[in-house]
């Protein structure tokens, strides 16, 4: 989705049973690609979304020796006051903006589009979100974190997604990610967003990773925020 895009292989997709009136697009972690996630959704969909999982790139990451693998930005500590890869933060954003401009001219408005990701993934949705000019139908943040946190809310260039949904999930065992930087960030989005529409569910003896139950959350918040139409 950033740098060479030729070298990047069409996102997996879960068509919709019926005409596609919805879209969620969800960005998997670092390391992985979106097929892991395509299957998750296909065990959860509803018959009139589609589910887009797009992959990273492979670039060299600075937290596994430069070694090259799957990854939205750099990352170079997992530190919560590490430095951040802010252009490649900033050039993936835009990238997953196109992605929705993209459904947009397709025929799903933007209001119907929940963004979402896993890990770094989900650090990448949450920046998107805040910075996007589409208002989105909801957000989905799991075992994340909000990457360039002091930049906001000067970072924030309209208020689109002021009144976004925003379903945060982490598990409390987690010893990459760890759960204080998920309680963090929601208290730092509380600040950005309506307060009132932010849930932040923890799930006893997770660690860096999804779970059936969190799954079901998922589910239930994506069929209340794109209904059948």
């Amino acid at each position: 989705m950033c740098g060479n895009s030729m070298s990047v292989p069409l996102p997996a997709v879960v068509p919709a049973a019926r005409k596609a009136t919805a879209a969620v697009i969800f960005l998997h972690g670092l390391g992985d690609t979106g097929h892991g996630w395509a299957s998750a959704f296909t065990g959860i969909k509803t018959p009139h979304v589609k589910y887009i999982c797009p992959h990273a790139p492979t670039i060299p990451v600075s937290l596994n020796m430069r070694m090259s693998m799957p990854a939205w930005f750099d990352i170079y500590s997992l530190n919560h006051d590490a430095d951040e890869d802010a252009s490649g933060i900033k050039r993936a954003s835009e990238n997953i903006k196109a992605l929705i401009d993209h459904e947009v001219k397709n025929g799903i408005p933007s209001h119907r589009i929940i963004l979402g990701g896993f890990s770094q993934g989900g650090a990448l949705s949450l920046y998107t979100a805040l910075t996007s000019q589409h208002k989105l139908a909801g957000v989905i943040a799991l075992s994340c974190w909000l990457p360039l946190r002091n930049s906001f809310p000067q970072a924030s260039a309209c208020g689109a997604n002021a009144d976004v949904a925003l379903l945060q999930c982490h598990g409390d065992a987690d010893g990459i990610v760890p759960v204080h930087f998920g309680r963090q960030s929601v208290e730092k989005m509380k600040s950005l967003i309506n307060p009132a529409n932010i849930t932040f569910k923890t799930y006893r003896g997770l660690a860096h990773d999804a779970c059936p139950e969190e799954m079901v959350e998922v589910k239930r918040f994506i069929e209340k925020q794109l209904p059948p139409i």
